[in-house]
This record gives C-alpha cells, sequence and structure tokens, in this order.
C-alpha cells in the first residue's frame, strides 16, 4: 500500500511517500512543496493547491495523512496555517482518497518514542526506519507522518480483524 505524509506550511509543505507491506517500509519519494511569499493570500493557496495535488497524481497514493496544526503564539500566523493546512487536507480528498490526521506529538512518538522530539531527531530516525533517505526538516517530518499513519493503521486493521 502506498502512502502519502504531508507536513503543511504556507511557505514550505513537505511530502514523503512510503510503501508498506506488512510491517516493512519503503521509501519512494520525498520533497517539499515551496510556495513563494509575494502576491495575495489567495494566490498563495491556489500555488499551493495545486502543489500537492500534483505530487497526489505523480505519486499514487492510496492513504494521505496531515499533521495536525499547532496553536502559535501569533494569531495571524496560526489562522495562515490553518488556511494551508485546510489546503493540504483538500488536494488528496479531491483526488478520492481518504485523509487522516495526526498530532505532532503522536508523529514524534511513534517515530522517535518521545513526543517531543527535536527535528534532528525525527529526520534521523526516519532516515534508520528508511535507509539510505537524507530529507531536510519539512519532507523529514512528512515521511515521519505517514510512518505514523502505516503504524497506526496495521494496528487498527489488527483491532478490526479482532473483532
Amino acid at each position: 500500500m502506498r502512502l502519502i505524509g504531508l507536513d503543511p506550511g504556507l511557505r514550505f509543505t513537505g511530502w514523503g511517500v512510503i510503501e508498506v507491506e506488512g510491517n516493512r517500509l519503503r521509501h519512494v519519494a520525498h520533497g517539499v512543496i515551496k510556495v513563494t511569499t509575494e502576491g495575495s493570500l489567495s494566490d498563495r493557496l491556489r500555488d499551493l493547491f495545486e502543489g500537492v495535488a500534483a505530487v497526489v497524481e505523480a505519486q499514487r497514493p492510496l492513504e494521505a495523512a496531515v499533521e495536525e496544526t499547532f496553536v502559535n503564539v501569533n494569531p495571524a500566523s496560526t489562522l495562515k496555517l490553518g488556511q494551508a493546512r485546510g489546503v493540504v487536507l483538500l488536494a488528496p480528498a479531491r483526488a478520492g482518497l481518504p485523509v487522516y490526521e495526526y498530532a505532532a506529538n503522536l508523529v514524534k512518538k511513534s517515530v522517535v518514542g518521545a513526543g517531543h522530539a527535536d527535528k534532528r531527531q525525527v529526520a534521523m530516525m526516519v532516515g534508520r526506519l528508511l535507509p539510505g533517505v537524507v530529507a531536510t526538516a519539512d519532507a523529514a517530518d512528512a515521511l515521519a507522518i505517514a510512518i505514523c499513519h502505516a503504524h497506526h493503521r496495521a494496528t487498527r486493521a489488527r483491532v478490526e480483524a479482532a473483532l
């Protein structure tokens, strides 16, 4: 099963695609969608949507996982991040994918073992879980979200099978 993880941001949105077979994970691709800081917010959100939609179309995942937004101290920044996150949720949903959401602490705990791990620790563990992968912070976070989804998806499937 091919999964995509998405780490929303208005300037940089990380994405990472993995294949899951049983308990094995395999890296497929990763990258960052960069949106200019120029132009209106609506233009920037459109560019973000088109970027995510293009990645989804090119990579053909079966499910998507998106990190939940944390509340920032700056209300205006939080609102803009929320709008970007809405666009990132919409793009795979428009493509017909089920979209799952995970809190940042759960992603970190699933990948690193500690809910308050820093970006460097997340990137290091992503490299261990997906040997040979070297990714920037945003792409590593997106791969971590995909890995978290793979783990929780497997647990959910086992629980449903037991019922």
